[in-house]
């Protein structure tokens, strides 16, 4: 059983933190599926076959009650962002492919089971006769819930769904636009249609709804520019590895205050993901 949990925990983990968005639901699921198999009376033929299908199952189960959570959620909800660190762990979970922090957001349109579907075709390449057989549905209706999900998020399936390219470059062009308190900066890298999303959850000062809108957005950063100087020179910014790629941290006093994540598409700034509830940011901080 050591051996197994050792094996296959990144990969479990991996499929329920982006089934999911949730590290405490993804860390919870994988915990609940080796302790079934703990007690299981009899060797399994195909083990990870069948633990991939115990975490889907119980992911499944978790989003269907999650939605209700989330529909309380005061103001937006974004997925609970990853820091790596000098983790094992966290670098075997980040090895091969992985769905972008954008697609994440994305994902918060579909059901359960599109989601499901969605995840294990794009993030691990199953096959259609796996994901029937993981799902516990006919090949026929996977097809039609990943076909639906494509369609719901608006992408095709030459979209660019993986961790997003360069983005430690268009980072630190961010931070120079915005540093330099040019307007004009700032809005070259914005696309016409940025869409500006921050999740204070009720429990830190956040935009209850999406800024859409290249003028919108630059208003808004530039609001926050304004209120930094009542800081003193307590506000830094520091570039980490955020879930596989280069986001921001921002810091007042050395506490970590606010993570943001940038996509970037047709080479301009698409969406920026402000996230600024405390509890999202606490396991971030612990490896700080």
């Amino acid at each position: 059983m050591q051996d197994l949990y050792e094996t296959y925990k990144p990969l479990l983990f991996k499929i329920a933190y982006q089934m999911t968005g949730s590290i405490n639901d993804a860390e919870d699921a994988v915990q609940d599926v080796f302790l079934k198999m703990y007690k299981m009376e009899k060797d399994v033929d195909q083990p990870k076959a069948y633990l991939c299908k115990m975490v889907t199952n119980r992911c499944l189960d978790l989003l269907k009650s999650a939605r209700k959570r989330r529909e309380q959620y005061v103001g937006e909800w974004l997925p609970e962002p990853i820091i790596s660190s000098d983790s094992e762990f966290f670098d075997r979970v980040y090895q091969g492919q992985q769905l972008s922090y954008a697609m994440l957001v994305l994902m918060e349109k579909l059901s359960p089971s599109e989601r499901a579907v969605f995840v294990l075709r794009n993030a691990f390449d199953f096959g259609y006769k796996e994901i029937a057989e993981l799902t516990e549905k006919s090949e026929a209706n996977c097809r039609k819930l990943f076909s639906r999900a494509n369609e719901k998020m608006g992408i095709t399936e030459e979209h660019a769904v993986l961790l997003e390219k360069e983005s430690e470059a268009w980072v630190s062009r961010f931070l120079q636009a915005f540093g330099t308190g040019n307007v004009e900066s700032v809005l070259e890298i914005l696309s016409e249609e940025v869409v500006l999303i921050s999740d204070g959850g009720g429990k830190a000062v956040a935009a209850l709804h999406p800024i859409i809108s290249r003028e919108r957005v630059a208003k808004f950063l530039f609001g926050l520019l304004k209120q930094m100087p009542q800081y003193g020179e307590s506000i830094s910014f520091d570039v980490k590895n955020i879930n596989g790629q280069a986001g921001i941290v921002i810091l007042s006093d050395g506490e970590m205050v606010t993570a943001i994540l940038l996509h970037v598409e047709n080479d301009c700034i698409q969406n920026l993901y402000f996230i600024r509830n405390p509890d999202k940011l606490a396991k971030m901080k612990a490896v700080l």
